[in-house]
């Protein structure tokens, strides 16, 4: 048994490093349109996939790494893992060609697939009565990367002299703020392996004490289970197009400039700071009628935005936020609960190398579509269709919280907590 303090420490700590997992993840958004120029690409998809070749390397060996969260001490997996990811933004600091980016990304990817199928699996484990509202908390770690890395490289990208002396290339902009983010990721692994207290993954002496060893026992399991994750895809879709689709919109429709483009981008993140605690631990009593809500409130903020005027970007871009990223606790912790401990770094890895592989293709995906509006992508109706795509996807998504129902009901796991009754979904 772990006690309070272990815990505790154990969920903050967990929770700095879903931020640097997450900093890594959208640094890069901004500054689309500089590294072009920069590296002499010929197109706005070019710049957008070096996004995409990140999230590939972070997602595609998801499964594998819950495999090792499963089996090994799932403190070294993280340590790791966030020194991988950093160095790999050291490294593209220095990138002399768009081949070079296009390793040091994969690096950075590869480093930050260790964080979610041992931090996910070791947080349910740790807080088996209060999933939700513990993911929610590590969420915050999430919400603060994603909300500071934009922020910063947008402005720190502005930055290529110092009292009137022209700084190193790395150090000039948007190299500088790629090459201090990685030193500070550095500098995070020294602090979480020194502070962090391991915790093992359960262990599995026989065929009679761990009967779920076996991922899923039926192919009607595996069919719900892919169903969802398949499902799931299509809001991470969405919100990886959302963030790289407005990077584009605001700078081409709009004229904002990297700094102005990291700043109505980080509102996104900035209201789910208080959306994912807050749903998070709501949902203890109820998941899918809570995460109905957020996903219908997000689709609807997605269709709007496009048609606002821009005074109201900022607004509309926090109310997206505030409702879509609480979904990602509550859906995490539906999952966790709907299966075995044992078998938890797996399942999360299988989920998020399904969804996630998919839905980051969102990042080339929208630069190619920004790049055939050819000369309307100045034209702010030309997104409106692209918007809608995006907010369908959001509603289609949520025939997934069905499919997670149904793998609970099928192995007979009960809630956690005695479920109250939704508005939005009475029998949950």
């Amino acid at each position: 048994m772990h006690d309070a303090t272990h815990k505790s420490q154990t969920l903050w700590l967990a929770t700095a490093l879903h931020a640097f997992t997450h900093i890594y993840q959208v640094a890069l958004i901004p500054l689309y349109l500089l590294i072009q120029r920069d590296l002499h690409l010929t197109s706005d998809a070019q710049a957008t996939f070096l996004v995409t070749a990140l999230s590939i390397a972070y997602f595609l060996p998801s499964y594998p790494m819950g495999m090792l969260a499963d089996r090994v001490s799932r403190k070294k997996l993280l340590a790791v893992g966030l020194l991988v990811n950093a160095l790999g933004f050291v490294a593209l600091a220095f990138a002399p060609s768009y081949g070079v980016a296009v390793a040091c990304v994969i690096v950075a990817g590869l480093g930050g697939s260790f964080y979610h199928p041992a931090a996910t699996a070791l947080i349910a484990r740790l807080y088996p009565n209060e999933t939700g509202k513990a993911l929610g908390k590590v969420a915050l770690g999430a919400s603060f990367g994603f909300f500071i890395a934009p922020l910063y490289a947008g402005w720190r990208s502005k930055i290529s002299t110092f009292n009137g002396v022209e700084l190193p290339h790395f150090l000039a902009g948007w190299r500088g703020a790629v090459f201090e983010l990685g030193v500070a990721g550095v500098i995070g692994t020294v602090l979480f392996f020194i502070l962090a207290k391991d915790s093992p993954a359960p262990t599995i002496k026989t065929k009679s004490t761990a009967p779920k060893e076996k991922i899923f026992a039926t192919p009607l399991l595996w069919t719900f289970f892919l169903a969802a994750s398949f499902v799931f895809c299509l809001r991470d879709f969405a919100g990886s197009g959302m963030a790289s689709l407005g990077s584009l919109f605001l700078q081409h429709a709009h004229g904002y400039d990297a700094m102005q483009t990291g700043l109505a981008l980080s509102c996104i993140y900035l209201a789910s700071m208080i959306s994912n605690p807050l749903f998070g631990h709501l949902s203890d009593r109820g998941r899918s009628g809570w995460a109905a809500m957020l996903l219908i409130g997000a689709a609807i903020t997605i269709y709007v935005f496009p048609h606002a005027q821009p005074r109201w970007f900022p607004v509309l871009l926090a109310a997206y936020g505030f409702f879509f990223m609480a979904t990602y606790p509550i859906v995490e912790a539906s999952l966790m609960e709907s299966v075995h401990d044992s078998v938890r770094g797996r399942v999360f890895g299988c989920f998020i190398t399904i969804g996630g592989l998919l839905g980051n293709l969102s990042h080339w995906f929208v630069g190619k579509w920004v790049k055939n509006l050819e000369t309307t992508a100045h034209d702010s109706q030309s997104y409106f269709g692209i918007y809608n795509l995006l907010a369908l996807f959001v509603l289609l998504s949520l025939f997934g919280l069905y499919f997670l129902n149904g793998i609970r009901k099928q192995e007979h796991i009960a809630p956690s907590v005695k479920a109250e009754v939704h508005p939005l979904n009475p029998e949950v």
